[in-house]
């Protein structure tokens, strides 16, 4: 690996790991945030991931002619329940050799689990690429780290909603 390659994000989540889990799992939709910045579909459209090795996570919404667009941007590499998951990763506008990784480890703790996002392989995508916005790998993962950790509030407050009895929608904006 190469240094800077990655964005790594730590956070608890006051829930066991099989819960953090099957809601980071089961109910990607209702804590992964709309709009540009996270979707392609903007606020019409369903994020999903098939829970098996192999499975996919794509996103779904109406095209602008009114049929449906699935956008697939990971693949499910390693699925190990209630501890660890792995997707290849691909940006809308990756080409079909481009790929990154995402990890995603529940760990327990006494208060809860720490879930960590390790996003890595961005070394193997050309610097020039719009993905990257114009940004060095030291900027650009620092910005991504960001954009991990916004998603993975959403997930804590989404999880701890829950556990709480409280509503389980929250502003994903």
């Amino acid at each position: 690996m190469v240094p800077g390659d990655q964005a790594k994000v730590s956070l608890l989540v006051r829930v066991p790991p099989a819960e953090a889990f099957r809601i980071f799992t089961e109910e990607i939709d209702g804590w992964w945030r709309s709009g540009r910045k996270y979707r392609m579909g903007r606020d019409r459209s369903v994020v999903h991931l098939e829970p098996k090795l192999g499975g996919r996570l794509f996103e779904s919404f109406a095209a602008p002619s009114g049929t449906e667009k699935i956008l697939q941007t990971g693949v499910v590499t390693a699925w190990e329940p209630p501890a660890r998951v792995v997707l290849s990763w691909r940006a809308a506008n990756f080409r079909a050799d481009e790929t990154t990784e995402v990890e995603v480890r529940f760990e327990p703790t006494r208060s809860g689990t720490t879930v960590t996002v390790i996003h890595r392989g961005w070394s193997a995508i050309r610097p020039d690429h719009p993905a990257r916005h114009g940004e060095g790998m030291s900027e650009f993962t620092r910005t991504l780290a960001a954009w991990w950790g916004d998603l993975m509030t959403s997930l804590r407050i989404r999880a701890e909603d829950e556990d709480e009895g409280g509503p389980s929608t929250i502003e994903k904006k």
